[in-house]
Parts: C-alpha cells; structure tokens; sequence
C-alpha cells in the first residue's frame, strides 16, 4: 500500500491528531492504494443502501474522505450532496472530483453549525479509534423530521464501543432502526480483514 499506510494503522488510532495524521500521508493514494487495492466495498454499500430506504439529497457525507460514497449518490443521480471531514488533504481529492456541493472540515463529535440536511450517509467513520456513537445526536440536529440515515458501524465494536445502547437511548428521536452486517471488503483485502464486517444502521429522524 502506498506510504507503508496499512489497515492496522487505521484500526489503531486513538486520538483526532492521529486521525488526521494518517489521512494527511494517505490522501493522494487513497483511491487507488486502499480503495481498489483492498477491495473497500462498504462506500458502494452505504449508497445502496440509502437509495434504497428513500434517501436523497440535500445529503451530509460524513467522514467524507475522498468521496467514494458520494462517487456512488451521484452516479446514481442525487445532486446535492455536502462533505464533512476532519482531514484537510483528504476533503482536498475530494474537491477535484467535483461532486460535492459544499466541503466542510468540521468535528462531528462536537455540536455542528450546518444546514438542515434530508440524509446522512458515513461509511467507516463510526467505529473504534475514529468516531462514537455520542455523534450520532450532532447529527440528528443538522436534519429534518424524516431524514433518511445510513451510518455504517464496525460491527466488531457495535456493543463494546456503545453504539447499541446509543441507539436504545435514542428512543422516539428516530424510528424504522434496521441492521444489517455487509463486508467491509470484497476478496481483494488482506487476508486478516476479508471478513471484516461493517453493521449498517438504518433508520429516519422522527
């Protein structure tokens, strides 16, 4: 993998600055390094999977990355779709693709200063090292009632990080919960994570 970036640095990270360093040395070979290399398939399920509950624009993009969910929305047709990311170079590939309407470098752990959205979408975000469930209601308070989300949550942490008991306390605040556990990564991945697998948390704002 380019720059000797490797999934076990990712699963790794413990802090933001971590964060941010990683995706500082990984943005300009992400695509073709990580996305085609290891076969990451989870963004093209996340857009499946909010097409298929509804969803359409104005759209957030969380944990944007590069783009690659929003690569999916826009072949699909969806118009308006904004990034949200923490790393600087990575919003940057993003921007030369020129698929995003907006691209914020924002927090998503800390209160959000943002449009009202109609759905979210994040692939790979959620997960131990990166993002806790405690975002979740960040954004619930950037979108409106019936908003379509798909947040992917790595599945191996869904319990022991506090997404499930997020989720209970979430109550009346969302409604049509589904999950569903897809790979992260087709048979192209490295042996030790071609089975990792990413649960996808589907539901509407009430």
């Amino acid at each position: 993998m380019a720059n000797d970036e490797t999934l076990e640095d990712a699963y790794a990270m413990t802090s933001l600055d971590e964060v941010k360093a990683l995706y500082r040395d990984w943005a300009f070979s992400y695509d073709a390094g990580f996305g085609d290399a290891q076969g990451y398939q989870l963004p093209r399920l996340v857009a499946q999977a909010y097409l298929a509950a509804g969803g359409h624009s104005a759209v957030l993009d969380v944990g944007a990355g590069t783009g690659l969910v929003a690569d999916h929305l826009v072949g699909a047709g969806l118009d308006t779709i904004d990034a949200l990311d923490v790393s600087d170079e990575m919003l940057a590939v993003a921007k030369m693709k020129d698929i995003y309407r907006d691209l914020y470098n924002r927090d998503v752990t800390q209160s959000l200063d943002l449009p009202a959205y109609d759905g979210v979408v994040s692939a790979g975000t959620f997960t131990l090292g990166h993002v806790g469930p405690s975002a979740i209601v960040n954004l619930l308070e950037v979108t409106k009632s019936g908003a379509v989300f798909v947040i992917s949550v790595n599945a191996a942490h869904y319990e022991t990080a506090g997404f499930a008991a997020q989720m209970d306390m979430l109550g009346t605040q969302i409604e049509g919960l589904t999950l569903t556990d897809v790979r992260i990564y087709d048979d192209r991945s490295d042996a030790a994570h071609r089975y990792d697998m990413a649960r996808l948390l589907v539901f509407k704002k009430a």
